[in-house]
């Protein structure tokens, strides 16, 4: 059995137990968990755009010699040396970094070159890293571009038995060219990639003027240029507030775009023209970050939900390029409206979250504007060119030592060979005796003897004049700082050529355009119109006939069951149904159960609560008015669009007492201007529209005085035409009373005695 460090030390155990508050020692450690979590896995580094692992990937595959001139290596062998010396962590995290690094759709820029399968836009997976082979791009070696000049410290890894970079020198500027995301612990980052001609244009312009506004570094950095290309449909003024701020979010949708079409306008809406007026819809481009297979399962389960009845089909037709065909319901279908339709319900229109949270030179973490991060950027490939030109110079004084060396010897060669020939001790004879440093000397005891011509020595003074000229060249570049930021726009120019609009790897992928006026999209226009009938029985049961039958018609209802409601409809309508305790339901006419049978209760369709009885059944008409009146003669008018429900649990307008319930639910006609209202006391009054409130929830106001009993009818109607009713019997004839003056009285009136002839049962 081990022996514990305590039974070494003779110290009883309890003497290392710490008497510390749970609080205190939990907060300790979660906040060491948390720093790393921050800075040494999840936030990149301003400076190379990388988080350790990247970094670490990219220097494994640079020892083992993995240029884009060189052969391809098994992943195997990459993922192994990673983890084995400088990524303390599990191969899949290390070999799914890699495989990212490689993806052209995951990436603008690929670091790593693959060979074999590493995965497709469809989200399927790599395979396994023992078939897969790699190396790096060109982009990767401009990254790490360098790295042997002194332009960074090394540190030692994990367990101090190899040395790594701190971050990569090279002036690719890979944070915002190919962006970076992750999760840390009460942070986060997510950044998109953008074009490297456009960074390298505003970083030019902050050179040049520090003092730049942020809108005009906007006119040069126009915004996230994606792997997979689509459209940016965000108003310039959104975005440049977004990079202004750090963050923000931005609406990509695919592109509709169809290669093969006669006319540029069709080409570029993505309309594809068939025989007999017929067309089909192309996307050639997807979201970022959206796999192309759950796209098409989203776009077929819309058609299979009928929340896309406009939609016929969906076919894949991709081979290297994305080509998604469409097929609409028919010719009359709106493009523009499927378009929108699609941008509504699946991931051809999705948002990608900007936070340009990002760790600084001093490793700490901020959220930075782009004028600040591009500064920050900046500062630090100064400090690597001033590091770069010192290093060199440390060089040339190496270099300068030694050829002063050989000269010597040159000058005095014949006594030189004299002493190596003589003397025991060369080497302390000549340092005496020509005045030369150790290394000088040593130098010279290890020349081979070809190096004594006469040509040599003409090499060494032409290399020493060289030498000497950069030397001062550097000099005067680490001198002035206004020599260093020309230098490093030179260089930035030079890499801007490599990265040009007119290049196959520079040219912009995603457009950026505002998005002109939404389509009015609704799901009423994704239905097929056609007349309905709409029959509620008296017990609940809910049905949809087609065509418009006559409303008097005998329809057949279940044994002890009978008429209530039947209103002629169409299939895009959608149905108010209101219930005596004040709430207000919505069904759409295309959802109901036809009429070969009884239909179904309408208490599967929508919560109407146990108890509560159907007071009216009607036709939602667009800027309606309906009036509302209860049983203690409290009413009002309610603006039709305010009673929409959106859910099965409807909506509540009408606030009731408990021993009071919904009465009258009575449409109100354009053209009417006076209000009649009727009590189970028989009495009636008539008052003017204009003194019923409009309201969308409420109790309502006192329509009419009742000293017992309570209301019983209300309805709408036009004075100058009169009050009409239904006469008894089967004569099915209707009274009109124009001479209704005696009546008319203000709102909350007690009312008189109706006309004679009005109906016994006290109802209009």
């Amino acid at each position: 059995m081990a022996t514990t460090e305590t039974e070494k030390s003779g110290a009883e155990p309890a003497d290392s137990i710490i008497n510390e508050s749970f609080d205190s020692a939990l907060s300790e450690r979660y906040l060491v968990y948390a720093m790393s979590t921050i800075t040494a896995r999840s936030l990149p580094d301003l400076r190379d755009g990388l988080k350790p692992v990247h970094r670490r990937l990219l220097w494994t595959m640079r020892q083992l010699k993995l240029d884009p001139s060189n052969a391809y290596k098994k992943s195997a062998r990459v993922v192994g040396e990673v983890i084995g010396k400088y990524h303390p962590h599990g191969d899949t995290a290390a070999y799914d970094a890699m495989v990212r690094l490689a993806q052209d759709f995951s990436l603008r820029y690929p670091l790593v070159e693959g060979q074999g399968n590493f995965g497709n836009i469809d989200g399927d997976n790599a395979a396994a890293y023992r078939y897969t082979e790699a190396r790096l791009t060109r982009t990767a070696m401009q990254l790490m571009a360098g790295l042997d000049e002194g332009t960074v410290d090394f540190i030692p890894t994990y367990n101090g038995e190899e040395e790594e970079p701190e971050l990569m020198p090279g002036l690719f500027p890979n944070l915002l060219a190919n962006g970076a995301s992750g999760i840390a612990v009460g942070m986060a980052t997510n950044i998109p990639s953008h074009n490297v001609a456009e960074i390298i244009d505003a970083t030019l312009e902050l050179i040049d003027n520090p003092h730049v506004e942020h809108a005009r570094l906007m006119e040069l950095f126009h915004g996230p240029d994606l792997p997979t290309g689509g459209l940016i449909v965000d108003s310039p003024e959104a975005i440049s507030l977004a990079y202004q701020t750090g963050r923000g979010s931005f609406r990509v949708r695919g592109r509709f775009f169809a290669a093969e079409a006669d006319k540029a306008e069709d080409r570029d809406a993505g309309i594809e023209r068939l025989g007999g007026g017929q067309y089909q819809l192309v996307i050639s481009e997807i979201p970022y970050q959206v796999q192309k297979g759950k796209l098409i399962e989203q776009i077929a389960q819309a058609i299979a939900d009928k929340k896309l009845p406009i939609l016929e089909d969906v076919r894949d037709e991709s081979d290297e390029k994305i080509r998604l065909v469409l097929v609409p319901k028919n010719r009359n279908v709106d493009p523009e409206l499927l378009k929108e339709s699609l941008y509504k319900l699946t991931d051809l229109e999705s948002r990608f979250g900007l936070n340009l949270n990002v760790l600084d030179a001093t490793r700490t973490p901020m959220v930075m504007g782009l004028k600040e991060l591009l500064g920050h950027w900046v500062a630090s490939q100064i400090d690597i060119l001033q590091r770069r030109s010192q290093h060199r110079l440390n060089q040339i004084a190496a270099r300068l030592e030694l050829l002063e060396g050989y000269l010597i010897a040159f000058l005095n060669l014949d006594r030189v060979i004299e002493i190596i020939r003589t003397e025991d001790e060369p080497k302390q004879v000549m340092m005496a005796e020509f005045g030369l440093t150790d290394r000088q000397t040593e130098a010279i005891l290890n020349m081979r003897l070809r190096s004594l011509r006469r040509l040599e020595e003409m090499q060494l003074r032409g290399e020493r004049d060289d030498l000497l000229k950069e030397r001062e060249e550097l000099e005067t570049l680490l001198a002035s700082p206004a020599r260093q930021r020309t230098r490093l726009k030179r260089d930035l120019n030079a890499l801007r050529k490599e990265y040009a609009e007119d290049t196959v790897l520079g040219r912009r992928r995603t457009t950026i355009a505002e998005a002109a006026p939404t389509v009015e999209f609704s799901m009423d226009a994704m239905i097929e119109k056609a007349p309905v009938t709409v029959i509620l029985s008296a017990k609940g049961w809910i049905r949809g006939a087609s065509g418009h039958e006559p409303l008097d018609k005998e329809f057949k209802f279940k044994e002890g069951d009978g008429p209530a409601f039947a209103v002629h409809a169409q299939t895009t309508d959608k149905l108010l149904i209101a219930v005596d305790n004040g709430r207000f339901y919505t069904l759409g006419c295309d959802k109901l159960p036809g009429a070969r049978g009884f239909g179904e209760p309408i208490r599967n369709m929508i919560d109407i609560e146990a108890g509560g009885e159907i007071v009216g059944l009607l036709v939602h008409r667009p800027k309606g008015q309906l009036l509302l009146a209860a049983t203690n003669g409290k009413g009002f008018a309610a603006e039709t669009g305010e009673l929409l429900a959106e859910t099965r649990k409807g909506r509540q307008v009408v606030n009731l007492k408990s021993d009071t319930k919904l009465a009258v639910v009575r449409e109100i006609a354009a053209e009417h201007d006076h209000v009649a209202v009727v009590g189970d006391n028989r009495k009636l009054v008539i008052f003017n529209l204009e003194e019923l409130p409009i309201l969308g929830r409420g109790q309502g106001v006192t329509l009419q005085r009742y000293r017992d009993g309570g209301l019983s009818d209300a309805i709408s109607f036009t004075l100058e035409d009169g009050l009409s009713w239904a006469m008894g019997g089967d004569s099915g004839r209707t009274r009109t009373e124009k001479e209704v003056w005696q009546w008319k009285v203000a709102r909350g009136a007690a009312g008189r005695l109706p006309p004679q002839g009005f109906p016994r049962d006290n109802r209009f």
